[in-house]
């Protein structure tokens, strides 16, 4: 078994109280608008970490991290990107993936609007973590974690922290 944490749009900013929700996880996924190389790598240090770019990221995250990531993960298809949509409302490229082979989880960021939905047309699980950074117009910032057991995603948990000033940005 897998436990895997997930996040996006944390606009350069992680701290403390994200790190400890993912301390038990084996791997953190990042869906995008990382915000700077230094919180990739702080991030990447603390677990093993997938991540591909948004579209705030500069020029040394987009050449370090892609566009699309996918992998798999013990039995699981997996693909993660920034801005992918959600079902019934994909982005092109995206529908355009899953036209010729859906995988059976898909995670995209960008709107800062959890979203955990699955989707019966692909037989998939959609998830949007929300925006774990302080950049944006939501309350709260929020992650997402589950396990993977071959080809099962199980345990799915959503956390809410605080919007408040940031003590520390990096």
């Amino acid at each position: 078994m897998t436990k895997i944490g997930v996040l996006s749009d944390t606009h350069g900013y992680v701290d403390n109280e994200m790190l400890n929700f993912f301390k038990d996880c084996d791997e953190i996924w990042h869906a995008g608008d990382i915000g700077s190389i230094y919180s990739a790598d702080k991030l990447a240090a603390f677990k093993t970490f997938h991540a591909v770019h948004g579209n705030i990221d500069g020029h040394e995250l987009r050449i370090t991290y892609p566009k699309l990531l996918r992998f798999y993960c013990e039995e699981v298809d997996v693909l993660i990107t920034h801005i992918g949509g959600y079902p019934n409302h994909y982005e092109k490229e995206v529908q355009r993936i899953f036209n010729e082979k859906a995988p059976k989880l898909f995670i995209a960021g960008h709107s800062h609007i959890l979203k955990v939905i699955y989707d019966k047309k692909y037989d998939l699980l959609h998830i949007n973590p929300g925006a774990a950074g302080y950049s944006g117009f939501q309350l709260v910032r929020t992650a997402v974690r589950f396990s993977i057991d071959k080809s099962n995603i199980r345990n799915l948990e959503v956390i809410e922290f605080k919007k408040r000033f940031p003590v520390q940005n990096i």
